[in-house]
């Protein structure tokens, strides 16, 4: 599986079909269900369908996707961390979830913070977005500690939703 980035204590990496009972977990916790929204994953069947028609082909379309969070010492996975080309968005949208249990313990923002720089310094982006759900008071403050300045109220599917802005040079 190959590794795109390791940073302190995490290794970001792609993802795999192998990856369904993680992935069926993560997409079904409280918090995504919350302020991501339910992705109708219920089954392993569906979650390697998921998997395989969303980051897997991805890489393999855009170069980039959705990868992997694990603990570097020992390879437990604990969420998602990457980039997503949505239509209506003008820049490629930087996006992340971690599992309940490795929430608040810095995990997001060192894992968000090397995914950002590789954007701009591997992959050469200029600009990189990012959407939260305007009641999402913690990935707010987390982008707001990544440099994203709030760019406006954008509505998708009938949400709201805040539209983030950061440029390579900030």
């Amino acid at each position: 599986m190959p590794v795109i980035l390791e940073t302190e204590r995490l290794r970001l990496r792609t993802f795999n079909i192998a990856d369904a009972a993680f992935v069926l977990e993560l997409l079904n916790t409280p918090t995504w269900l919350q302020y991501i929204g339910d992705r109708g994953i219920k089954t392993l069947e569906q979650a390697q369908s998921y998997l395989a028609n969303g980051p897997i082909m991805s890489y393999a379309t855009n170069g980039f996707g959705l990868y992997l969070v694990e603990l570097k010492n020992m390879g437990t996975p604990i969420g998602m961390c990457g980039f997503l080309k949505r239509n209506y968005l003008e820049h490629m949208d930087i996006g992340y979830a971690l599992l309940p249990a490795y929430e608040s313990q810095g995990y997001a923002l060192e894992i968000a913070t090397a995914t950002m720089n590789y954007a701009f310094t591997q992959l050469n982006l200029t600009h990189l977005a990012a959407i939260t759900d305007t009641g999402n008071g913690r990935s707010v403050k987390l982008l707001e500690k990544l440099g994203f300045k709030l760019k406006e109220l954008i509505t998708i599917e009938d949400k709201d939703l805040n539209l983030f802005i950061r440029d390579a040079q900030t």
